[in-house]
């Protein structure tokens, strides 16, 4: 007998709707299960197998977007937009530098492509280190062939160590020099807005926000750029020169003489660059690709109908070598690349917690006997610069060595992480130095005027609300601000003359401000030898007493990847989630509020002027600096 109370029609009618509910949320969740589960399956199983590398196969390198020392994304974003084809494109150096040092004693690859139109940024001192892998892999006896349809002077750089240069018919190049050109704001500010801007800062050649107080460059910034502008054109001139077997005087000359030069050949850039010597000969994609048939071996079914691997696809051959533990010591690189600033920072930047934590956990790590610190950097917060700095006094406190190897530019702040390294190296085109200080405040009361907005109130003391930018800025109150100024130079300076060994007015005398080449500072005592990233390894390797290049492991060490990013990696990068999701609306959706993108940094000005707590200034060691 069922002692069960009996439903009402309307409450059957609620249970029956509440199953059904029930019935379809639990179908739904299983459903989506298992496809997940399927496609999990399928993607192990379906996952790119990377074809085994033929003989007599060209290597094509055709690299896209900035040169960059680290990403600054994430895997699964990166795997995601190139899915999508909307990859912003990067291009780390030492990718570009590895792929090009691995085919040099390849036995698989017998030629080398470059098609460089697409590479960008860079400074010099990168490009310095690729072209110079280029000629490594030249003189190994590998031929390198050069194509461009459209080149800038700095991917020139790179093709002259080819064996032969060819340019589009249609196409061109220049060499033009080097030249760093700047807006100013004061007028549009101060005269048009009412913005009152006032700059603290100690050194006469500390230039980096003049733009903000000057309608035109100082003297003093003109004198200080043209300095290290020329040294770093002169040392291109001589590496274009003797990889074409020209002199830097023909190169010159052809720059000088431009305008009849060009006029001689009604105006084709194309013709120009063959008569000056810069091409070898003026041939289409289409021409180059049946020389590299005629040259290799025939593939109808590849792009170009020869038989080639990408950039890419070689760098997928070189990483599953690496896919074995490795018991071997390591010598750990850590990259600080970017604009500095408090707390964590993602990739491309450089945060005062996250890389002092990255630092930290090489300390830590019982595998690491000694590190290289890449440094690219322009600067920026002084704190911040300061908690990285003295992870690297810890690491050397802590028995390992610390070497570090300036990139591009690693100026102030750059500078202030780089100065406690037990060796420094630059490149000579590097641009380094910048050792400065400044503090920047903009006042708004006039703007406020202008519509009809006033500021009063009261305060306990003479300083209560001083800094409020709505105010006009008391002469008390800059005396205050110059002070923290003033002994933050103290700082620099000294620190810099206690690492590096030396008296704080010798220091004082090649600092306040100024730029300098890497060359210029080697002089100057602020950096101790010339040398790339590879030179920095094996010296730092040495010191630890690590033995041959075999012996020990380089490792970079960055925020790992969750489990996550790693399989949504794979999975995009597989043929089948390519496809997938290259195609699926659906996909598109999901991914868009699964993964959002964040939102773009501020500029780095905006930030320096936000208040910190406690410091009514924030003290800036930051150089604009770059070409």
């Amino acid at each position: 007998m069922n002692d069960s109370p009996r439903r009402g029609p309307i409450a059957r009618v609620f249970v029956g709707l509440w199953d059904a509910m029930n019935f379809t949320r639990r179908l739904v969740f299983n459903l989506l299960f298992f496809a997940l589960l399927i496609l999990f399956l399928v993607m192990l199983g379906a996952g790119d197998r990377a074809k085994p590398l033929l003989d007599r196969t060209t290597l094509v390198i055709a690299p896209e977007g900035a040169l960059v020392e680290q990403y600054s994304s994430d895997p699964a974003t990166r795997a995601l937009n190139k899915a999508f084809g909307d990859d912003a494109g990067e291009v780390q150096l030492r990718d570009l530098l590895r792929a090009l040092d691995a085919a040099k004693d390849d036995k698989h690859i017998e030629r080398v492509v470059l098609h460089l139109d697409q590479l960008q940024g860079g400074g010099m001192a990168s490009m310095r280190e690729v072209a110079a892998a280029i000629a490594r892999l030249k003189a190994s006896g590998k031929q390198v062939v050069a194509f461009s349809e459209m080149m800038d002077q700095k991917q020139y750089l790179l093709a002259a160590q080819a064996n032969e240069i060819y340019l589009d018919p249609m196409g061109g190049m220049l060499l033009e020099g080097l030249g760093r050109y700047r807006q100013y704001y004061r007028e549009g500010l101060q005269d048009k807005l009412g913005v009152d801007v006032h700059l603290f800062k100690v050194g006469e050649y500390k230039s980096a926000a003049e733009p903000y107080v000057l309608d035109a460059a100082s003297p003093e910034s003109k004198e200080a750029d043209l300095f290290w502008m020329n040294d770093l054109w002169q040392r291109y001139l001589g590496d274009v020169a003797a990889a074409r077997k020209l002199t830097p005087q023909q190169l010159a000359l052809g720059i000088e003489q431009l305008p009849a030069q060009l006029a001689a050949v009604d105006g084709d850039l194309a013709k120009y660059a063959l008569q000056q010597k810069l091409v070898d000969g003026l041939k289409t994609r289409e021409q180059v690709e049946d020389l590299l048939i005629e040259r290799g071996v025939a593939d109808e079914d590849a792009e170009g109908g020869f038989r080639h691997v990408s950039l890419d696809g070689y760098l997928a051959h070189l990483n599953r070598a690496l896919q074995v533990a490795d018991p071997r010591p390591q010598v750990a690189v850590v990259v600080a690349e970017g604009e500095i600033s408090g707390g964590e920072q993602p990739p491309g930047t450089i945060g005062g917690v996250s890389t002092a934590a990255l630092l930290r956990a090489a300390r830590d790590d019982d595998k690491v006997k000694a590190l290289v610190l890449r440094v690219d950097s322009p600067g920026g917060e002084v704190f911040a610069s300061e908690q990285i700095r003295r992870e690297i006094v810890e690491l050397k406190a802590a028995g390992k060595p610390v070497v570090v190897s300036m990139g591009d530019l690693a100026a102030s702040g750059g500078y202030w992480i780089s100065m406690n390294a037990d060796r420094i190296y630059a490149d000579p085109s590097t641009i380094t130095g910048s050792i400065g200080i400044f503090g920047l405040i903009p006042t708004i009361p006039r703007a406020l005027d202008k519509i009809g907005v006033h500021s009063d109130g009261v305060g306990t003391t003479r300083f209560a609300g001083a800094f409020d930018i709505t105010r006009p800025l008391p002469p008390e109150v800059g005396a205050v601000i110059q002070s923290i100024i003033n002994k933050g130079y103290r700082d620099f300076t000294g620190k810099v003359a206690q690492a590096r060994q030396q008296p704080v007015a010798q220091i004082d005398a090649v600092a306040r401000g100024r730029v300098w080449s890497g060359a210029q500072a080697k002089q100057r005592g602020l950096v101790d030898d010339l040398g790339g990233l590879q030179v920095a390894i094996d010296h730092v390797a040495a010191r630890a007493k690590l033995g041959e290049s075999g012996d020990y492991q380089v490792r970079y060490v960055e925020k790992t990847a969750t489990p996550f990013e790693r399989f949504f990696t794979g999975f995009a990068q597989s043929r089948l989630g390519a496809a997938w999701l290259g195609k699926s609306d659906f996909a598109r959706g999901l991914l868009v509020k699964a993964l959002p993108q964040t939102a773009a940094d501020l500029r780095f000005l905006e930030a320096a002027i936000t208040p910190t707590q406690g410091v009514p200034v924030k003290s800036l060691a930051y150089c604009f600096c770059e070409l």
